[in-house]
């Protein structure tokens, strides 16, 4: 998945906003919190896509080759993507819409009514 792909799709998922952070970053928020960045972090000329995942999720992804728990972020359950290719742009895209969600879920019964996520 390339970075315009990436912020097509994250553009798609309701109540979110976009913003470029942190050297060029591409970060994703619904209600003003993160759910899922695509950066050149390090060293490299490829992407790397981070994303807020649910806990058994997290002690699996960081087990598969090419997933690393996400610097700054792994004590909150991110993983980051360091290799293109380890995962299949039909998992990432399933394993944003479920980072979409944990997130949303985490905002109050009334700014989640507010932006149209249901109560």
């Amino acid at each position: 998945m390339t970075r315009d792909e990436f912020d097509a799709f994250c553009s798609e998922l309701t109540a979110t906003t976009h913003v470029i952070q942190w050297g060029n970053a591409s970060v994703w928020k619904v209600g003003g919190k993160i759910f899922a960045i695509c950066s050149r972090w390090g060293d490299g000329d490829h992407q790397r896509i981070g994303f807020k995942c649910s806990d058994l999720s997290y002690s699996l992804l960081i087990q598969q080759e090419g997933m690393i728990p996400a610097p700054y972020l792994a004590r909150a359950k991110w993983v980051q993507m360091e290799q293109e290719g380890a995962l299949s742009d039909e998992d990432l895209k399933a394993y944003i819409v479920a980072a979409h969600k944990i997130i949303a879920g985490k905002l109050t019964k009334k700014v989640r009514k507010e932006l149209g996520l249901g109560a």
